[in-house]
């Protein structure tokens, strides 16, 4: 204890058991981190030897695992060729919760240099280890130093005679706790270091059991440095990392780069449509070595159709080193990936159609789910997207160039009534599928002098050309006649003029229409205790106080400018009359896709027979 100025200093304790704890339950995502913070370690002890040499990064890891050292077959061991650390300095660094053993205040290094920043990786051992044993030798000449530290928060460090085994370098021991041995086992750590170390600058090999030392370093083709010279050997390099992440050969390759960061690699178009709320995910590595998996703070939210290999010397991580920072650095670095992808979709949009229709059949519905959130993605996709018009199928520019209003329907059903007879320099679009209305509803917003209009069927149907004046006696009686015969099916009549002429009549029903066939429908296929509670509360509704019932019934709307609806009008058989009515209204409904009730199906059937009994000439 330390007096000054009038007030005590005093040293505090560390709970090592209880920072164990912490790293292991609110820091680390598990055990099997040790070994990424001893490549980590390894590697930043690599890089200062190399800049303090003035000579390249190209150092050697050795990692032992369990059971491969001869003497010693409880151990694990892990030595490095890096810089090394004097009896001052382990003490000084490897004593202090906090502080990194490649701190620039000791070392005389730049933090941005060097991947371990927080000075709690050391420790991690400590979730697979009750003791850490660290032997090195400085590069500057210091006697070999010895730095023993156990699980209770104790530790030691003394200096070894010169002429101890040590090389140049740091050597860690760890004898594995029971429960955790397969974490230092040679198979677990073989797979370990491939996964967190394969890319790294450093060699970096793994001792088996009989002796041999197996290699874990790979190319990291998804950097230009990195790949074959020759161009096709280099896109099936890219094709083979891409299957073996998304365990499928990706649709597409997109090149990434964020200069300013320091950020590269390549985005994979993922094959198959991922479910919903997948996480967007690939592999982020942190100057090669494996930061994580999960890029949800790297990627645009609507990302969602790709698969990203990433190498990021700029960015910062947090202390656990499996995710990044939130800073402006990460912000610009997510804006940036989100404008190459963007420039991507446009790219294959105007210049490979062909592939760009592949990619939209398979990603289409979540990439509108997605454009209807995210303004920038909609400008992006919804030009290119194929819509469904009265004219066929185009795609929304195409349309545009056509005219600048869009009108658009918002169900199937009401598109399917009407789309025979738009005008085609009118055309209407089918915004009955998923997410189709919202976005048609936001084009105003996204593009400058667009305007947008939702169609009713029966406003379609007003704009039809009434029949001449001097038919209206003939059409006025064929309505009323027709209106006679279709009001036991819920059904009104009208006749318009309108093209094409082959077209003898269509069936019009509003949403309101459409929900009372329904509800009738299932009201008279009901068993009949239920049939009597949809009555009742289609009753309780018609009798509520204010309420105004509106027109439910459908039109079928007769073609005057068709030969046969000419003919029927002036038809005298009043039993050919209706039973020609009721197979115009089935071929109306037909036509538009509608489904046929029980009271549909039964005048299609008697309608049907008295057409074959007519044609074979059998007479009641």
């Amino acid at each position: 204890m330390e007096s000054t100025g009038g007030s005590l200093v005093r040293p505090f304790q560390v709970d090592l058991g209880g920072v164990v704890d912490l790293l292991s339950r609110h820091i680390y995502s598990g055990a099997h981190v040790y070994l990424r913070e001893l490549l980590q370690n390894g590697r930043d002890a690599i890089a200062a030897r190399a800049r303090a040499d003035g000579q390249d990064e190209r150092g050697r890891i050795e990692i032992c695992p369990v059971g491969t050292l001869p003497g010693a077959p409880g151990e694990f061991v892990f030595r490095d060729t890096g810089q090394g650390l004097s009896a001052a300095e382990a003490g000084e660094l490897l004593a202090t919760v906090g502080r990194s053993s490649k701190r620039d205040d000791v070392l005389n290094l730049r933090d941005e240099d060097f991947l371990g920043q927080f000075g709690i990786g050391l420790l991690s051992c400590f979730m697979v280890s009750d003791q850490i044993v660290v032997r090195s030798r400085s590069v500057h000449g210091h006697p070999p130093v010895e730095w023993t530290g156990s699980a209770d928060g104790t530790f030691s460090v003394r200096e070894l005679p010169e002429a101890a085994e040590v090389a140049v370098g740091t050597e860690v021991r760890l004898v594995p706790r029971p429960d955790d041995a397969v974490l230092l086992s040679v198979e677990e750590v073989l797979s370990l270091a491939r996964r967190f170390g394969r890319y790294l600058p450093v060699q970096v090999q793994v001792r088996r059991a009989d002796g041999t030392w197996e290699g874990v370093n790979e190319p990291a083709v998804f950097l230009p440095q990195d790949r074959p010279a020759d161009e096709r050997s280099a896109t099936e390099a890219l094709e083979e990392l891409g299957a073996d992440l998304l365990g499928n050969r990706p649709l597409e390759t997109i090149e990434l780069s964020v200069p300013a960061t320091g950020t590269r690699g390549v985005a994979y178009v993922l094959p198959f449509a991922p479910p919903p709320g997948s996480r967007r995910s690939g592999r982020l590595h942190l100057g090669r070595m494996l930061l994580g998996e999960d890029l949800s703070d790297l990627l645009p939210e609507w990302a969602y159709f790709v698969r990203c290999v990433l190498n990021t010397d700029g960015l910062r991580p947090t202390a656990s080193r499996e995710q990044l920072v939130a800073d402006e650095a990460l912000e610009y670095t997510r804006e940036e990936i989100g404008r190459a992808l963007r420039r991507w979709i446009v790219q294959q949009a105007t210049t490979r159609p062909a592939r760009f229709e592949r990619f939209v059949a398979v990603h289409h519905l979540g990439l509108k789910s997605m454009a209807v959130h995210d303004d920038d993605l909609a400008a992006a996709v919804l030009p290119w997207l194929t819509v469904e018009t009265s004219a066929g199928r185009m795609t929304v520019r195409d349309y545009l160039d056509q005219s600048r209003h869009v009108r658009y329907v918002e169900t199937v059903d009401e598109f399917r009534q009407i789309a025979a007879v738009v005008p085609p320099d009118q055309p209407v679009i089918n915004g009955g599928y998923t997410y189709e209305s919202d976005l048609l509803r936001r084009l105003p917003l996204l593009v400058e002098g667009v305007t947008a209009e939702q169609v009713q069927a029966s406003s379609v149907l007003d704009e039809l050309a009434p029949p001449p004046m001097d038919d209206r006696p003939s059409t006025t009686a064929l309505e009323r006649r027709a209106a006679a015969v279709l009001a036991e099916l819920g059904c009104d009549a009208l006749v318009r003029s309108f093209r094409p002429e082959d077209v003898t009549a269509l069936h019009v029903a509003d949403a309101a229409a459409i929900r009372r066939i329904e509800r009738t429908e299932v009201r008279d296929s009901a068993p009949a205790v239920w049939a009597d509670v949809l009555g009742g509360i289609e009753s309780l509704t018609a009798g509520r106080p204010g309420h105004k019932p509106r027109s439910t019934t459908a039109q079928l709307c007769l073609n005057w400018q068709n030969p046969m609806i000419r003919q029927l009008a002036a038809l005298d058989d009043q039993l050919v009359f209706d039973r020609s009515v009721r197979l115009v209204y089935i071929q109306a409904l037909l036509a538009g896709h509608r489904p046929l009730t029980r009271a549909d199906r039964m005048v299609m059937t008697t309608a049907m027979s008295d057409l074959i009994q007519l044609s074979v000439g059998i007479t009641g």
